[in-house]
Formats: C-alpha cells, structure tokens, sequence
C-alpha cells in the first residue's frame, strides 16, 4: 500500500468499505498487512421497498459476499441502511436532472452523498481515523509553492492531494472529485498504486472468497436495468418531433429525457440514417438529429460550470489545466476562468464533441485531480 511519508506508524482504525466485490476484499487485506485496525461497513441504498418497479437491486447477494470477505479476515462488519437517504439525495436527483433535459452522472452523486458523506460522517462519529475504500485512485503529499505575501517559513506548505490510479484505464478520480480537502488526511485508497490485473492476481493468491467475482455493471446501485426503462416510472412519454439538420421532421420521439447530446443508439427514424442527437429543445419539445457524424452542431468550444468542488483551488485565474468530461474520456487542455462565485467558463483548446449539460467536468494538473464541476 502507498503509505504516506509523515505516517511513521500507523492510525489505529479504519472503516473499510466492503462492496462484496474483489477491490474492497484486497484493501481489506493491505490494510491489515500495513498494521490496521479494520473494522467494514456495507451499505444497503436500494431495494425493493422504495416502490419502484425496476428495484433489482442485488444488495442481498452483495452484502453475503461482503460477509463472507469479513469472516475471511476475522473483523466485525457493520450493516448500514442509507435507503432513505439514497433515495432522497441521489434519486430524486437523478430524475430531476433527465427530467430537465440533462443528462446527470449517478455515480458522481452517489460517492459524493453516500461514501464521502453519509459514510464518512458515520465513521468520524463512531471513533475511526480513516475512512477506506476500494477507489482506484491515491492520496499523495505534495508542496504547494510560496504564495504572494507569504513569509519565508511557509515557502514549502506540504498538503495532501488527489492523484490518478497508477491503472489509467481503471483511474476513478472522476467519480470523487467531490471529495473535500479536509477529508483527504482521513480517506485511504489501499489499491490506488496497482493495476486491476494485480489485484485480481493477489485475490487469487490470497484465495480470497470471492476472487473470481465479476464486476458489477449497472445503474449507479440499483442494478441491470435499461435506463429508458427505469426513467419512464416516474417520467412521463411526451411525444414530439424529431427533426433533421435540414429542418425536416423525420419522425417522432417519446420524451426528451429519453436522449442525450451524440447518443446514436435509440433513434428509430428509419432511412437515413445512423443519426445522432445534436440538440434538444425543451421549449418546443423538439429533438434535433443529424446523420453526419462531423456535424459542427455536434461539436463545443466553451462550456460553464457551476458547483465546483475544489480539493486544491489554483492561485490564480485564468488558468490551463486538463479537463475530462466522461469516465475514461481523454484528459483535454482547457483554460478556465472565474465568472462569479459559483461559475466557471472553461474553454477547450479543441472543440469537443457531445458535451452534454448535467456531465461532471472535472479538472486535472497533471495527474492531480483539483476538483470539478457540473457544466450548466
């Protein structure tokens, strides 16, 4: 595990927070290897009690495998039911969002409500000094150079920050951008430092439960559904036109909140095709496609965002940094710039496509993740 320089011996306790999945299993285990006092925690946010009819959630089948990797190593595990709680905050979100046309990332909001909040605050209260999870990211000391007015003692101020996986490809600092400053010296990524491959590796090794568990794949907790599906039990069907880049109406569409800027799978409108979405106008409740994949209205050169987290805020403005606006996105050179005090422009180096609104921005120097925001 990345031990952090100014730990000469560890904390004693830490929350681990155990998915059933094999990630949390092996931070488990490098946690205990490293001299820990572990203790986990399973989170059960969503089931068939909320009244849904797509609630298929596997949170039983989850929290057996998650008791099994806690008899395995011996430590207590603690059940919590955040049900409500999800529910309210990441739900009711959820469907706010699509319902005014935009198109919101479930898992930012659940580690940002649920793991960082409801989790976090749980494990302060009850006496532990970490909070653990089984990100692929990493939390690393870094220097912050001499600020303007700065005396001479404090030209070297060693802060914390948050760090890309060393898998790129598995790298989960999009989704905890939301992260505070404050929590960085009591969060813990025990598998930040390895690639996925050699943790499925040292599952095997340690013969661990549930080494040879897939990944879950997935609504943000709730399990396999089609979104469309899940969106029409409480979206209503408002049918409109769709219309082409030459101002034809091709055919009709079955709800706004159905599509998303560049989706190309979905859009039944026959000949002509394949078409992608290149607008959508709540106004007039009209969906504008386009069969050419170059179109310039699939394409953004400015953007704003507004609820940005900062984990470390640059010193000044206008800054260039790299800025990704999906998982496994590539990292492009922007340049953002402060608008008020909770708005951001950002503009791209390049125009880039299908940049929807309600889609996390977030914000990187080098492979430090500084924070992000919601593009408006």
């Amino acid at each position: 595990m990345n031990a952090r320089k100014s730990q000469k011996k560890p904390v004693k306790r830490v929350l681990m927070a155990l998915s059933g999945g094999i990630d949390s299993a092996v931070s488990l285990h490098l946690l205990m290897k490293a001299g820990y006092e572990v203790e986990g925690a399973f989170m059960k946010n969503w089931s068939s009690t909320v009244g849904l009819k797509y609630s298929e959630c596997p949170w039983l089948d989850d929290r057996r495998e998650a008791l099994r990797v806690a008899a395995f190593f011996g430590i207590p595990l603690h059940t919590l039911d955040f049900e409500e709680q999800y529910s309210k905050r990441v739900m009711d979100y959820f469907f706010k969002e699509y319902k005014a046309g935009r198109t919101p990332n479930p898992d930012v909001m659940c580690n940002k409500e649920r793991k960082f909040k409801l989790l976090y605050e749980w494990a302060m209260k009850h006496g532990f000094e970490f909070l653990a999870t089984g990100h692929y990211a990493q939390i690393q000391e870094g220097e912050r150079g001499k600020g303007k007015g700065e005396s001479k003692s404090q030209e070297k101020n060693i802060l914390l920050t948050l760090k890309r996986s060393v898998d790129e490809f598995k790298d989960q600092t999009y989704f905890i951008y939301n992260i505070k400053t404050e929590q960085l010296p009591h969060v813990l990524f025990p598998i930040g430092h390895l690639q996925k491959k050699q943790v499925r590796t040292l599952a095997r090794k340690l013969k661990l439960p549930n080494a040879e568990r897939q990944e879950s794949m997935g609504l943000c907790f709730v399990g396999k559904v089609r979104l469309k599906d899940f969106l029409e039990q409480k979206l209503k069907r408002k049918v409109g036109s769709i219309v082409d880049q030459g101002g034809k109406i091709i055919g009709e569409h079955e709800g706004l909140h159905y599509y998303t800027l560049g989706q190309r799978q979905g859009i039944k409108v026959g000949s002509g095709g394949p078409y992608f979405v290149s607008r959508k106008d709540l106004t007039s409740n009209t969906l504008y496609v386009t069969n050419d994949s170059e179109d310039k209205d699939l394409y953004i050169k400015e953007v704003s965002i507004q609820n940005v987290n900062w984990i470390n805020v640059p010193q000044k403005f206008p800054v260039k940094l790299l800025g990704r606006f999906r998982h496994q996105g590539d990292l492009t050179p922007i340049s953002i710039s402060k608008q008020d005090n909770d708005t951001y422009v950002v503009t791209f180096s390049k125009a880039q496509k299908a940049v929807a609104s309600g889609q996390s921005l977030v914000l990187y120097k080098g492979a430090e993740c500084l924070g992000g925001g919601v593009i408006a």
